[in-house]
Formats: C-alpha cells, structure tokens, sequence
C-alpha cells in the first residue's frame, strides 16, 4: 500500500487542539484536586497537574519550532476548550451539592475523559513522527518521547481509581489504591493485567 503524504492542515489541527487539552487539562486537575478525599489521589493528581505543566511547555516548544502562533483559534480547539470548561464546571457543581465522595467520584470520571482525548493526542501526534520525514517529523518525535510514557500513566492509572471508586461506591469490596498503581502500569497490556488481577489483590487481603 502506497503512503499518503499527511495535510499539513490537519496537523495543525491536531497540535492547536492538544495545546489546547493541555491548557485546559491545567484547569482540570486544579479543580479535581479539591474534590479528591483520598490522600493518595490527591497527590497523584498533584503530581499529574505539575507533568500536565510540563507537557503544555512541550507543546509551546513545539509550536515555536514549527512557526505556529500559540494563540490562533481553529474549530477544533474552540470545542476542545468548550468540553474542558465544561468538565470543571461539572466537578463545581458536585463538589457544591456537599457529598464529599460523590464529587470525588465525578473528579475522576471527568479527569479520565480529560486524559483519554490527551492521550489519543498524543498517540497521534508520535503516528505523525513515525510517518513524516524532515523537521516536523524530527520536532515530533522528540517531543513525543518526552511526553508518551507521563500520558500512558496518566490515563491508565485514573481509569483504574475511577473504576475501583465505582466499585466501592456501589459496595463491593475495592482495591485502594487500584491494582494499577500496585503495579506501576504504563501499558494498555498492562493496566488489562491489573484489573485481572484485582480479584487476587482482595483474596490476599481478605
């Protein structure tokens, strides 16, 4: 099969909506921090807010090596910053109705949506590198390195709170902290291994 050349629009796309998740991924983690109860989560959280900092400085980088303006509007990130501010906005309005653990849960639902776009972001933008050639594919590549293995953790191991704060919301016994920070997961295998392995976690603890 013959190789497309990439549209050079698209791409742009793409780099001012993850700039955009990014800065609006800021503004999340800020606001989840104040829902999280758990100690623990707090500082993960804490944690992930200071690398999502740090991935927003990636992107800027990126956008001065490449002459793009930072500031420019496209469609796509007007509503990328739309569900983002919509996202904060559902975690005020839970952390206001005054149940501590419901706001917490609905912190990590919405950081989990937050990250799960972050990660296909950045997912695609290392697909860009490996199939591009010259300066946007050597600008990408490094930058990807720098970020893939924070975003994988990121996603991964907010996925496993969100789903073991579910499970003891609705009563079931619940590993705390979830099976994928036992584990240290950074890999879609990996995190499938961790929930397989919940159901021994609480047999040892039992």
């Amino acid at each position: 099969m013959s190789r497309k050349s990439h549209d050079k629009t698209q791409v742009h796309e793409l780099l001012y909506q993850a700039l955009e998740t990014e800065m609006g991924g800021i503004k999340i983690y800020e606001t989840a921090i104040t829902c999280a109860a758990n100690k623990d989560l707090r500082e993960e959280w804490s944690e992930y807010l200071a690398e999502t900092k740090g991935h927003r400085k990636t992107l800027l980088r990126v956008f001065e090596q490449l002459g793009l303006d930072p500031d420019a509007d496209s469609p796509g990130r007007k509503v990328v910053a739309h569900i983002g501010n919509s996202l904060v906005e559902a975690m005020k309005l839970a952390r206001k109705a005054g149940n501590a653990a419901a706001a917490q849960l609905v912190a990590a639902e919405c950081v989990t949506q937050a990250e799960t776009k972050d990660h296909l972001n950045w997912e695609l933008i290392g697909h860009i590198a490996e199939n591009t050639t010259g300066k946007l594919a050597a600008v990408l590549k490094t930058a990807h390195e720098e970020v893939e293995g924070q975003e994988d953790h990121h996603l991964y191991h907010t996925k496993g709170w969100c789903r073991e704060l579910w499970i003891d919301a609705l009563g079931f016994p619940a590993v705390l902290p979830p099976p994928e920070e036992i584990m240290n997961v950074g890999t879609a295998i990996g995190a499938a291994r961790a929930e397989n392995r919940r159901e021994k976690m609480l047999g040892a603890e039992a």
